[in-house]
Order: C-alpha cells, then sequence, then structure tokens
C-alpha cells in the first residue's frame, strides 16, 4: 500500500476529502480545510511557527500555496486587527493539524470560518514535513488543491489542470495587489518628513512605523510615474515587498532610476530590493525554494552582527558578495557609483541588501516592519530617517 493509499484508508468516513496534487506528479490525500473547491499556484512553504494570520494577508503571496512547516496551526484564531491588508491574499492554504477551536482573548472567529468566508480553498491532515522536505529536494512548483466534488476526479485530469497552469517565472503580479488610488497615512505627532511609498503589495505595517517616526507617507500605485512621486515633494521615496517575477517590473525600474538620477533618498524591501538590484544594472534570478518564515539569519557585512528577520521571496538579486563594485551600466549610459552588497544570508550566501556609496539608497530583502516579530531590523526605518535628514 503507498503512503497516499495509507493516509486515505485512515480517514475517518465523516470527513470530506482533500487532494493535493503537485505538478511532478506527487499527491497528497487529506481532509478539506476552508474553502471547498479547487485551486492552484506556486507550492511553498513557511517556516514562522506564529504569525499565520499576517502571512494569509500579506499581498506578496498572491498566486501562492501555502505549506506552513509548523503542526498546529489556527489555535490562536483571527482578529480584525492583525491583518497586513483588507483580505487573504494566499491561493491556497496547507496545514498539518489545525486548531480544534481557537482559545485567544483576541480571537473573533476560527480560522478555517475565515478562510472559507474568503474562498481560500485548503488541505489539512497531510504530511506537511514529507511535502515541505520534497519542495526542499525538487523545488517550489505549481500544485493543486482539490476538495469536495472535485477530489473525486481522476488524478490525471487534476495532474492536467495543474500543469496547464501559470507558473511564477514571468508572471508580473504587482498590479494586481496594489492599490488603485493614491491614500495618505499622516504623521504621528509633528511632521518631520514626506515619503512617496510606491505599493508594489505593501503590508500595513510599514506605513503604520514609518509614520510613528514622524513620517507622511503617501502611498502610491505600482503604476505610478516619477511626475506624481515628484507632486508629492517627496524627502524620501520607498518601494514595498510584493509578488511576481521582477524581470516583468520594467516600469518600476525605469521609476527607480528617475529617482537615482534625482538623488532622492531611496529605500527599498524584498520586490523593492530586486528592483533597486535590477535599477543598479544587476540580474535577479529564481530561488529553489525561496525564504519564507520569520527566523531567516542574516549577517549584517559592516557590523557583523547577525539578525534574526522575516522572509517572503522566491527571488533574488544577482550581485557579487565581496567588496564594493561598480554599478553595472543600465543600458542608457547612466552610472551610479559604487554598490556593495550589505547583507547577506547565512543559510545560502543569498544577498539580502544593497547599499549605494555614491547616492543616498540602499534596500534590504527581507521585511523590517515584521508586525508578527521578529523586530532585530526595525532600526532600518530609523536609518532611512536618517538618510532623509543627511539629505536636507
Amino acid at each position: 500500500m503507498t503512503t497516499t493509499q495509507e493516509q486515505a484508508a485512515a480517514l475517518p468516513s465523516s470527513l470530506e476529502r482533500a487532494v493535493l496534487v503537485l505538478e511532478d506528479g506527487r499527491t497528497f490525500t487529506g481532509q478539506a480545510y476552508g474553502a471547498r473547491g479547487e485551486t492552484v499556484g506556486e507550492a511553498v512553504f513557511n517556516t514562522g511557527m506564529t504569525g499565520y494570520q499576517e502571512t494569509l494577508t500579506d499581498p506578496s503571496y498572491h498566486r501562492q500555496v501555502v505549506v506552513m512547516t509548523a503542526p498546529h496551526v489556527g489555535n490562536t484564531g483571527v482578529n480584525d486587527e492583525d491583518g497586513e491588508s483588507s483580505r487573504i491574499w494566499v491561493a491556497g492554504y496547507v496545514v498539518r493539524d489545525p486548531a480544534v477551536r481557537p482559545s485567544n482573548w483576541r480571537s473573533q472567529r476560527t480560522l478555517e470560518d475565515d478562510l472559507a468566508t474568503s474562498g481560500v480553498v485548503g488541505i489539512s491532515g497531510i504530511d506537511t514535513r514529507a511535502l515541505t522536505r520534497h519542495l526542499r529536494e525538487r523545488g517550489a512548483m505549481r500544485v493543486g488543491i482539490f476538495s469536495g466534488d472535485h477530489a473525486d476526479t481522476p488524478v490525471d485530469d487534476l495532474l492536467a489542470r495543474v500543469r496547464g497552469s501559470a507558473p511564477m517565472t514571468g508572471a508580473a503580479l504587482a498590479d494586481e495587489v496594489a492599490t488603485t488610488e493614491p491614500y495618505v497615512v499622516p504623521a504621528v505627532g509633528q511632521r518631520r518628513f514626506t515619503v512617496a511609498a510606491l505599493d508594489l503589495g505593501i503590508k500595513a505595517m510599514t506605513p503604520a512605523l514609518l509614520a510613528r517616526r514622524g513620517i507622511e507617507v503617501h502611498v502610491l500605485p505600482s503604476t505610478a510615474t516619477f511626475e506624481q512621486v515628484r507632486a508629492v515633494e517627496p524627502d524620501g521615496v520607498f518601494f514595498s515587498n510584493g509578488p511576481g517575477d521582477p524581470g516583468t517590473a520594467d516600469h518600476q525600474v525605469a521609476l527607480l532610476r528617475e529617482v537615482l538620477d534625482a538623488r532622492i533618498p531611496f529605500f527599498g524591501i524584498c520586490f523593492g530590493n530586486q528592483l533597486l538590484g535590477r535599477a543598479l544594472g544587476f540580474g535577479t534570478y529564481k530561488l529553489k525554494y525561496g525564504h519564507r518564515g520569520i527566523n531567516q539569519p542574516v549577517m549584517d557585512r559592516a557590523t557583523g552582527k547577525v539578525e534574526v528577520t522575516a522572509h517572503n521571496h522566491g527571488f533574488a538579486v544577482d550581485a557579487p558578495t565581496d567588496g564594493e563594485v561598480a554599478a553595472p551600466s543600465d543600458g542608457s549610459g547612466t552610472a551610479y557609483g559604487r554598490v556593495r552588497v550589505s547583507h547577506v544570508c547565512l543559510n545560502d550566501d543569498v544577498v539580502e541588501g544593497l547599499e549605494c556609496l555614491d547616492l543616498p539608497a540602499y534596500s534590504v530583502q527581507y521585511h523590517p516592519e515584521a508586525a508578527a516579530g521578529p523586530h532585530d531590523a526595525s532600526y532600518l526605518f530609523d536609518r532611512f530617517t536618517q538618510m532623509m535628514e543627511d539629505n536636507r
């Protein structure tokens, strides 16, 4: 008897069956969780032990099926305060042992009810450790979750649906998650600076943390022009996190080059880090299985300090990690001077930060806002504030 058959035989007859099918043909059988139906996306795993609500509402997970490596999920329920956006963005959700009922004084409803209301198809009761190991060995890949009547479809037909779905490489998704209209997050207390923040999938905690530092944040659509940025009269420009392949973001890269040419202080995170890399002339590439979770060790190469950081990225910047280098040509003859890789991931030496030495710009690949923690990298917002102060 195969592993999948053993899982199916162990299911109580009272539970609805669900099937997870990977594009390489491996399948897992479990129980329906959340909405019933079918969904496809890129299978990725998140190693965070806490913060599942922040994960679900992070726009960077658009079109991804998230596998939680923590075995027990849902025990603190869901509330109306901790979301990073106005909705759940994940394409699907995979857990091993969902909580029977939440137990937390802030809980307002169960996780499964929230998933069902949002139409998110999930699966529970499968060996998420085996699935995670498979993704680590084979790499992130397309996947489908099928429950209810869809679970009775022949596996070959389900596999064809998975393989017929769009891959993440080449996907332009920032415009699908960004705001369509500009809005302002006012400074807390006295306004010290004004920042134009390009929404590529921004999380609510980011403008909130900037506002706490006396910054009035003008959040602009991902399609904003340099003229719209200049109209804000910003002291600085911020590029947010976001989903998709940075190789498709030509408009945003061109905008960032105009920001750099104007010597406006710049700070970018995650997707914004990849776009700074492209603007400087470096390439980007897709990681085998990416970094996702709130326990990733990153070293600040200037100080040797190790930070535990929150990550959510499947692409990275291809830049030399040893010493400072001249920024490659961007194709238009513009020179941006010297650049160095400021941070690296201690797990795999992936570039985790860029610092321009001849103009006011820097970025990191991780999430310093990290609402669910850790908060080791929150100083980066203070650094942005100091950069704007020095540029006056």
